[in-house]
């Protein structure tokens, strides 16, 4: 094995991983510095849940090694991984999976109870990122009663709400019309940059992959280049500033 640079919160090297014999990827390598957004872009099916997968710790690589912050997540046993998902990753995903029994604010609220939280000081903290979310008036809600953005947005204030050093981010808005998108992805950025959690967001659509810091794209489970990229990459320089 061969240690990551010092400045790098996730680090991978030569990552292959197949599915039922069909690569999904193929010698993917990359690195993530702290607080910094970056976009893994590519069509669907070019590897980047699997990538984000092996990323946090949900998959394990077949070949290649996976780092963070200097601790190899590769090696590590499952109850390992868990722990670090749990303490230290968010996830977000192109579907809300919203507890239907619960209130919004406490699916918002779930990481913190499942920790111990009191009841109380969870519930503060959930309405906190849900008003940075814009959506705190929905609070007392059952999730049937929420749009599907306002669903989003309480997904999105779950996985913030433990404060991840890393929020990984496959397709969040995916399902969502495009002034939901843009709205929800310019506070999700915000929120990261403002606690300086690093963030690794896959997406298919240039717009959203040019709110990051920096692009890479996926095609066919590889490290790709193209002009899209190309633009991706340089106007997430001139991105929205939050």
């Amino acid at each position: 094995m061969v240690a990551p640079p010092d400045n790098d919160v996730i680090w991978a090297r030569s990552l292959h991983h197949s599915h039922r014999g069909s690569p999904a990827l193929v010698g993917v390598s990359l690195g993530v510095r702290e607080g910094e957004i970056l976009a893994v872009y590519g069509a669907r099916g070019s590897g980047k849940t699997t990538l984000l997968q092996c990323l946090s710790g949900q998959l394990v690589p077949q070949q290649g090694e996976v780092w963070f912050n200097s601790t190899p997540v590769h090696t590590m046993s499952p109850l390992q991984r868990e722990r670090l998902r749990r303490d230290r990753f968010g996830w977000i995903g192109p579907e809300p999976s919203l507890v239907p029994e619960l209130k919004a604010w406490e699916n918002a609220a779930l990481p913190l109870l499942l920790r111990g939280v009191s009841r109380r000081a969870a519930k503060k903290t959930a309405l906190e990122w849900m008003d940075r979310l814009d959506v705190g008036p929905a609070a007392g809600k059952r999730p049937y009663a929420l749009v599907r953005a306002e669903q989003q947005r309480v997904a999105v204030a779950r996985a913030l709400i433990t404060a991840p050093s890393v929020l990984f981010a496959d397709e969040p808005t995916a399902t969502l019309h495009s002034a939901d998108r843009a709205h929800l992805l310019r506070t999700v950025a915000a929120a990261a940059r403002s606690h300086r959690i690093t963030m690794v967001l896959a997406t298919h659509d240039a717009d959203v992959a040019a709110l990051a810091d920096r692009a890479i794209m996926l095609a066919d489970g590889r490290r790709a280049g193209s002009p899209q990229a190309a633009e991706a990459e340089g106007r997430a320089a001139c991105s929205l500033s939050v």
